[in-house]
């Protein structure tokens, strides 16, 4: 989360003060070369409920920035995984994968789309390698390698099925079953935001991912 920077907070003080200083002498000016009392004081009433909207206005502005130092007010998810696995039958192996989705924000945050994928990074053949250094090459932006993917499983939650309050973590687990010549792979974890769901032109969420050497941690 960006803080409001103290330059501009003082710049916002700044300006505050200046437009109350205006409007200050210009009712000054304004009241002293007035001859009707009646109406001076009409126009003098008029005059401080202006100041004082002004006031309020600047107040609220500067309370709006100062508030975003202590609260985000934007839904947020911290994610990590905990992964284990273990040989099954001969040729087999069951990988099991539980990610922790911590509502970091202070808000709550609701979850109606999300998915793991497994994606295999070793054994990996040299065409994949080489057509990974060509991705690397032509990408523009930041983001992850293409690895081969060996599963993905989507889940979705009916809306208000599924919340996390400030503060508080949900589980989500999934198991894979992976032949025995794998020895390294990545998983990953995507959940959506409801306003920016998995369908939409520009999805937005939160996502996670681990390298995991399954021939290392035998």
């Amino acid at each position: 989360m960006q803080l409001w920077p103290k330059s501009q907070t003082r710049r916002a003080l700044a300006v505050a003060a200046l437009i109350l200083t205006a409007v200050a002498v210009v009712s000054v000016i304004f009241l002293a070369n007035w001859s009707d009392r009646s109406t001076l004081q009409e126009w003098a009433n008029i005059v401080q409920s202006i100041v004082v909207v002004l006031a309020i206005i600047v107040g609220g502005i500067f309370a709006l920035f100062k508030l975003q130092a202590f609260r985000d007010f934007d839904p947020h998810l911290t994610i990590t995984h905990k992964v284990t696995h273990r040989p099954i039958g001969d040729s087999y192996v069951h990988i099991d994968i539980t990610a922790k989705l911590l509502n970091s924000s202070k808000v709550q945050v609701e979850i109606r789309e999300g998915f793991f994928s497994l994606q295999r990074i070793s054994p990996t053949t040299d065409t994949e390698i080489e057509g990974l250094f060509e991705e690397m090459v032509v990408r523009k932006e930041k983001r992850s390698l293409q690895w081969p993917t060996l599963y993905e499983l989507r889940s979705d939650w009916d809306k208000g099925e599924l919340t996390v309050e400030p503060g508080e973590s949900h589980y989500e687990s999934t198991e894979f079953i992976v032949s025995s010549d794998i020895e390294s792979v990545i998983m990953y974890t995507y959940f959506s935001n409801p306003r920016f769901p998995l369908s939409s032109a520009t999805p937005k969420g939160w996502a996670a991912s681990t390298v995991y050497d399954i021939s290392q941690n035998n």
